[in-house]
């Protein structure tokens, strides 16, 4: 396979208006002069007559191919536009491009694509937009002992020779009408397995992989979410096939490419025998965010990329319903609060943050396209649909959905359109809304940010205010609605689900049943609303009380939401730093994996700040008292750490409590991780510890032991054939304590041979997470910042991470200065892809130096409270 790949391409389109200017998309293809005159041939069918060509040049900023016509080509005509183009086969990862791999020593080599989102043209010229849907007719010319796939199943496939060279040509079907950015092509020498029912489904991947049973998953879970879709959509499944490939280099986790959806290995393999059950949740829920596109973004498909958030939003909302259909026994439904809502809290409540939907016009260049795609768009998305369903009910939600994808089928919309299909739903199953679905969704969409909600319970006065992580941050960014949103509420009192949703629709109101005397009041009951909320102390009380008493009367995901309302509403002074802390003193009885998530996650940032001061030993001894309880109930659980919990958050939460009952010194933890290392570096070929546990078992066993279990784990990683496995011990290393090893590991990464580029900065940042690497990690990186900034490439290696992984816990004066000097000193050269990053840096080392100013000394007091110091 050549470095350059060359084709031909004919555009059939209609005039429209008269014009004597054709513009069509065009980026890094070289054209061939045809018939000595110009580089493309202008005709129309059937013998009319086409006008002759004046000139032709390209537009590189806009990337246009800008053809002038000496006449104009006439309304209603048809025409067709031939070119014929060579392009580089870069290893871009953009268009179509080349992606290399080993396999039994050899090099080889994959032609891959990725069109999304304006990549096409790079491929061949197109009208390059999505609202410009067309039928593709396909045929790829690819060498022998290759395979070639496309978005239609291969119809024809014929061995021939081309200027003397053998060759096999393979055609497609014909697309249905699409747009250009869901177009696939790729050319291999990898195998595939299969099954047929109404779709014919096949997983591709390197030989290797697939004989090793890596594809099986992936194929046994993709017919029952294929089902699911249809069944929830109400529509047939539209192509003929569904293929799946994984790639070697893949730039995005998936792409939904029509028909044919292209893979990171990790995300799509699957090895039963090394991988965790947090591996196979992945892949369950990104193939299922994919094939929700097929629907929902490739049959209907969004006018213009401003509104990408509604694309990628509904497709992450939607992929724990079909996961959950695929895998019913793991309450994957519950995470979303966890891994999208919570997470994207925390970015939302800045003043940096961003509406959903922007104005169209305010999205034109391919640089701010691609900004679109960020965790806004993909996890408040998911969280703003999972509110709309749920105030609508599902039902409604689904008949609107449907009525939506039918009447739009093979077009365009934009997000209006969605909600007048939802709101024409509600009127014919006469459901009550204060206002029409437009109005309400229109709060969220249009604005950024989220309310915080708060419920005096004396009075029954309920208020809202725009929740800012930092009380002392300006909003510059106007809102039309002056940040003021209809906010639905399901809420309980002392246990009792209140039967009616209360809508907060103005500034403040006031709701009598919420007086509630002796009694609590819980609200956001699942947390289906996006917003946090705050109590009068009286009922924090009560809620801390009755966790203390009885925690399972508060459901789940509520016990999980009061830590992480309680800690969020103090970073923002709307409570006390005790009171949040005092939610936690509960999970001594607590065995539910969301509750201690999402206390860990909360708890992280008090590690990062206190575990290089004094308060670091009573936190360590208060979190043992908390935890202990927790490993000896999954002790119990798998007899003695033989068997694997049951259930997929058991699982998760046993990896919890050896991790932190490790880390906070449980001897008993310390001891099984030590011997379990041990069994396994007396017998390499046998690694016996449960795929599960292996992150947390090699760093504790690491940071435990010396340089003997460091080099044993260095020679695994060096030497492991899975990817995912190879991740888990890289990180690991860095687990050390050894400030010689940790040494070592740094300058590891200066040697590409020893540490990937592309892993160089995952590696450094790990030094920096462990509390005796984090000097380390500054130093190096101020010492080596020069070379590495000029040695690696921006696109194989993350400076953003770099500089916010060495800077997290950064909260001294003398840390603001030597970041201070660090910006100086480089100012002139620039920080490029790190540029916002080390603004951000800046402006978190301040913001951690003022709360460790105003909380340390209450922390410190309330954890030796606590453990009798």
């Amino acid at each position: 396979m050549t470095n350059c790949c060359c084709g031909q391409s004919t555009v059939e389109f209609e005039c429209v208006r008269e014009t004597d200017l054709i513009l069509i998309h065009s980026n890094k293809l070289n054209y061939t002069t045809l018939d000595n005159t110009h580089i493309v041939r202008l005709s129309a069918p059937d013998g009319e007559s086409a006008p002759n060509i004046k000139s032709t040049w390209l537009q590189l900023k806009t990337q246009y191919l800008v053809i002038q016509l000496y006449g104009k080509l006439t309304q209603g005509q048809r025409y067709l536009l031939y070119t014929e183009f060579t392009g580089e086969l870069a290893d871009d990862l953009a268009g179509f491009y080349r992606s290399e791999y080993e396999e039994d020593g050899v090099r080889k080599i994959v032609a891959t694509s990725q069109m999304h989102p304006t990549h096409a043209r790079k491929t061949f010229p197109c009208f390059d937009e999505p609202a410009i849907k067309a039928v593709f007719y396909m045929t790829l010319i690819h060498p022998p002992g290759t395979v070639a796939l496309s978005n239609g199943i291969e119809t024809d496939t014929v061995n021939t020779t081309i200027d003397g060279v053998a060759v096999i040509q393979t055609k497609f079907e014909p697309t249905k009408k699409m747009s250009t950015y869901l177009l696939a092509i790729v050319i291999s020498d990898y195998t595939h397995i299969s099954a047929q029912g109404d779709t014919l489904i096949r997983i591709w991947a390197r030989r290797a992989a697939i004989d090793q049973g890596q594809g099986d998953y992936a194929l046994n879970v993709t017919g029952p979410i294929l089902n699911f879709f249809q069944l929830y959509y109400n529509i047939s499944y539209p192509l003929s096939k569904s293929d799946q490939i994984a790639l070697p280099d893949f730039y995005f986790g998936a792409m939904e490419n029509w028909g044919l959806v292209t893979y990171r290995e990790t995300n799509l393999l699957y090895d039963p025998v090394t991988s965790s059950n947090g591996n196979k949740e992945t892949t369950a829920t990104i193939i299922a965010h994919e094939l929700a596109h097929m629907w929902f973004g490739n049959l209907v498909t969004l006018q213009w990329w401003n509104e990408v958030w509604l694309n990628e939003g509904f497709a992450t909302y939607v992929s724990y319903l079909g996961a959950n259909y695929a895998e019913p026994d793991w309450n994957v439904k519950d995470l979303i609060v966890l891994d999208d809502i919570h997470r994207v809290f925390a970015v939302d409540a800045l003043t940096s943050s961003h509406p959903l939907s922007s104005k169209e016009d305010s999205i034109i260049l391919p640089d701010r396209i691609t900004e679109q795609f960020d965790t806004i768009s993909y996890s408040k998305g998911a969280a703003v649909l999972r509110m709309l369903s749920d105030f609508l009910s599902e039902p409604v939600f689904v008949q609107g959905l449907n009525s939506y994808l039918n009447h739009f089928a093979y077009s365009n919309t934009v997000g209006n359109d969605l909600w007048h299909h939802l709101q024409m739903a509600v009127k014919a199953n006469n459901v009550s809304l204060p206002r029409p679905v437009f109005e309400i969704m229109n709060r969220w969409v249009l604005q950024m940010g989220f309310p915080v909600v708060t419920i005096d319970t004396p009075t029954g006065r309920v208020t809202q205010r725009h929740f800012l992580l930092d009380p002392d941050s300006n909003v510059t960014v106007e809102s039309p609605y002056n940040y003021e949103w209809l906010i639905p509420i399901r809420w309980m009192k002392d246990g009792e689900v209140q039967r009616a949703m209360w809508w907060l629709m103005e500034w403040e109101a006031v709701n009598l049943e919420m007086r509630s005397g002796d009694l609590w009041v819980l609200a956001n009951i699942n947390v289906t609303g996006y917003y946090r909320v705050n109590y009068d102390l009286g009922n924090w009380e009560r809620l801390l009380a009755q966790l203390n008493s009885q925690h399972q009367v508060i459901p789940v995901i509520n016990r999980a939401q009061l830590v992480d309302d309680a800690f969020n509403l103090a970073r923002a002074q709307l409570v006390s730093t005790s009171l949040a802390l005092r939610t936690t003193s509960y999970l001594s009885l607590e065995t539910e994996y969301m509750p201690w998530q999402s206390t860990l996650d909360n708890l992280h940032y008090y590690y990062l700040m206190l575990d290089r001061t004094e308060v670091y030993q009573p936190m360590q001894d208060y979190i043992k008292k908390l935890v202990t309880p927790l490993f000896l109930h999954f002790k119990n659980m798998t007899s003695d750490w033989v068997r694997v919990p049951d259930r997929h958050t058991d699982q998760y939460n046993q990896v919890n409590a050896i991790r932190m009952a490790c880390r906070a010194g449980v001897t008993e933890c310390q001891n099984l991780t030590i011997t379990w290392f041990k069994q396994w570096m007396d017998r390499p070929q046998h690694n016996l510890i449960e795929p599960n546990l292996r992150s947390a078992v090699y760093c504790s066993a690491i940071a435990a032991g010396g340089e003997a279990e460091w080099e044993f784990g260095w020679s695994q990683f060096k030497n492991a054939t899975l990817a995912s496995e190879a991740s888990k011990l890289m990180s690991a290393l860095a687990c050390t304590t050894k400030v010689q090893l940790l040494e070592r590991y740094l300058s590891y990464t200066l040697n590409s041979n020893l540490i990937r580029k592309q892993d160089a900065s995952t590696v450094i940042t790990a030094v920096a997470s462990n509390r005796v690497g984090q000097s380390l990690a500054w130093d190096f990186v101020r010492e080596q910042w020069e070379y590495m900034f000029t040695q690696y490439g921006v696109s194989s290696f993350n400076f953003a991470s770099l500089i916010s992984g060495v800077t997290a816990r950064f909260s001294t004066p003398a840390e603001l200065q030597q970041l201070g000097e660090f910006v100086e000193l480089h100012e002139a050269a620039g920080f490029g892809t790190a540029t916002l990053a080390v603004e951000q840096a800046l402006e978190r080392t301040r913001a951690n130096i003022k709360w460790l100013q105003q909380n340390k000394q209450e922390i410190w007091d309330w954890f030796n409270s606590q453990t009798g110091h």
